[in-house]
């Protein structure tokens, strides 16, 4: 690939940056570029306003994960405060996610509460030491049908472990754990149901629809279990609260301790901990990227897995249970207008504040109303448009994301990743050696050649070099998944101020969704911002693989050819010169 920019040949002259540059936390860099009262006011209100969000989904997050609320909350002030304060994306909020409840439960069932705190400690250290051996560039290489695969798949299992809060039913045993077998326990006990529970649940979740419609800016999760803690109080409703079933949770952080350990211990949740460290650092590099479209800052991924997983270890100490990067509370953070890491710390100092004055109302709180939070979480995080999408999209992808969906749900997440890249790699050989078969005219590694070869050699055009309006971006060879994450970034630095940026895929032989996924967020950045996308050379499929993500117009405009879109933009420039 080439850049026809002085900005992006740069790029590539820039000296190596020292050990200390990499892994210093974004709240140095912000107190560097200069932070005053107006900045400190922003992120109180942001840090306000998250902890607003959080103080619910804590709870429900701890409860669905088989243990008790208040670890919820232990892990939101605790491991969301070091997650900010050390953090390399200045946007992160740091807590316990839905995407987690699936492994914590099942850990929890098998080795007690004990256990899952060790393996979030031993998932920590990994972490950390992932981190620093910069294995975070490499996570950003997980196909995109992978990613929403098992995010949907975790979305459906989710909903599953809600069903028996939702609809009140009693069970005579324990709830099972599995897909199947917990579906057929609770067939089994629909002659339990209670309507009050279920009328909670559905008045809860149409409350939060409601207002995400028509007043997005209010906190309609905290209203509407609100709202459910004072109707089931004041009309003594007969159903399940945080009280009846764990007496409430107490007023003050527990003081760090140690868990229990031992080898024999250590080596029985070490695959939970390998699966907590493993989506622990996905969840949170999928969460600065999305930050990063908003924003259009850069995070630094492995200095973020280094806070991630001293988040986690501290968050162990303290009795809490994984914590990750969160995609929605971070999106809430930035829409809040916050500045910088402060308001993620500051979130969690609000947090702890709410436990102090307000953790003997919660004991009222009923538990139909957290699992209406969590259906409505599950619902977010499914990404429906995109797993259609996919399906659509060609039949490749949509094995992967079949496979991944239905490994997660059925078997068990980690497996559903593993396999799910093992086919995104094993697909990309394929079509690899199908381009190559069909496409003789361009070669997947474009081979050396004079420069009068065929006749077809362009002059060199300098005043296009140094243009500062308009940006050329070349990209040569197959445009995959491996190489989606570095061109994204690459195409996200250099095409800031410039008026019109073309991208020329004449020599791209094909592009997989993952890539189509990337141009797509380019295309939106550059749409929101006013910069005009122009896409040349690409042929139909890849031109086909692009409208199906959403590089559509007016986000992109599509030429034949690199000489016709630059025609277009410097005409189109002139007509704005004469009219002014």
């Amino acid at each position: 690939m080439s850049i026809t920019s002085d900005q992006a040949s740069r790029l590539h002259r820039l000296r190596q940056p020292t050990f200390a540059e990499l892994y210093l936390p974004k709240l140095v860099t912000v107190w560097r570029e200069g932070y005053g009262l107006e900045d400190f006011g922003a992120d109180v209100f942001a840090g306000l306003t998250v902890a607003i969000v959080a103080l619910p989904l804590s709870m429900a997050i701890a409860i669905a994960s088989g243990v008790t609320p208040d670890r919820g909350l232990y892990t939101a002030v605790v491991g969301g405060f070091i997650a900010s304060l050390l953090g390399g994306s200045r946007f992160q909020i740091g807590g316990p996610a839905g995407a987690f409840t699936v492994l914590v439960a099942a850990t929890a069932e098998r080795h007690g509460a004990d256990g899952v705190i060790l393996a979030t400690m031993m998932a920590g250290l990994f972490l950390i030491a992932a981190g620093l051996l910069r294995i975070g560039t490499y996570i950003k290489f997980i196909p995109y049908p992978v990613t929403v695969g098992f995010t949907a798949g975790i979305a459906v299992i989710i909903f599953a472990s809600q069903l028996r809060d939702l609809s009140g039913i009693t069970l005579a045993g324990k709830e099972p754990s599995e897909f199947v077998p917990k579906l057929l326990a609770l067939a089994g006990g629909l002659n339990s149901v209670n309507p009050s529970a279920v009328a909670v649940a559905v008045v809860s979740i149409a409350i939060i629809a409601a207002l995400r419609i028509w007043r997005p800016s209010w906190p309609g999760i905290l209203i509407a279990v609100v709202l459910a803690a004072v109707v089931c109080a004041a009309f003594s409703l007969p159903v399940e609260t945080i009280g009846s079933r764990f007496g409430g949770i107490p007023r003050e952080l527990p003081s760090p301790a140690l868990p229990a350990f031992s080898i024999a211990k250590a080596t029985a949740v070490l695959p939970d901990a390998i699966a907590f460290a493993l989506l622990a650092a996905i969840e949170s590099l999928l969460s600065a990227v999305v930050a990063d479209g908003m924003t259009g800052r850069r995070h630094r991924s492995n200095c973020e897995l280094v806070a991630q997983g001293a988040a986690n270890f501290v968050s162990a100490l303290f009795g809490g249970i994984c914590v990750t990067g969160l995609i929605a509370r971070t999106a809430t953070n930035i829409r809040a207008g916050a500045r910088g890491p402060l308001a993620g710390m500051l979130h969690s100092v609000f947090l702890l504040l709410f436990m102090l004055i307000a953790a003997p109302l919660a004991s009222y709180i009923p538990l139909a109303a957290l699992a209406s939070v969590l259906v409505v979480v599950a619902w977010t995080m499914a990404e429906k448009h995109e797993f259609g999408t996919l399906l659509r999209s060609s039949w490749g992808d949509a094995v992967v994301l079949l496979a991944t969906f239905l490994l997660t749900i059925f078997r068990d997440l980690t497996e559903g990743i593993l396999v799910g890249f093992a086919l995104g790699a094993v697909l990309f050989i394929h079509r690899m050696a199908e381009m190559t078969g069909i496409e003789e005219r361009s070669p997947l590694a474009a081979a050396d050649r004079p420069d009068d070869g065929n006749g077809d050699r362009v002059p060199y055009d300098s005043a296009l070099a140094v243009d500062r309006d308009v940006l050329v971006y070349r990209i040569t060879g197959a445009f995959f998944f491996g190489a989606a994450s570095a061109i994204g970034g690459v195409l996200d630095a250099v095409a800031d101020k410039r008026k019109a940026f073309v991208v020329d895929f004449a020599a791209v032989p094909f592009l997989d969704s993952t890539a189509a996924n990337v141009l797509g967020r380019v295309a939106a950045k550059a749409h929101r911002e006013g910069i005009r996308l122009f896409i040349t050379g690409a042929s139909p499929a890849v031109r086909r693989a692009l409208l199906t993500h959403g590089v559509t117009p007016p986000r992109a405009r599509y030429r034949q050819s690199l000489e016709r879109a630059i025609a277009d933009i410097k005409g189109g420039a002139s007509e704005e010169a004469a009219a002014s």
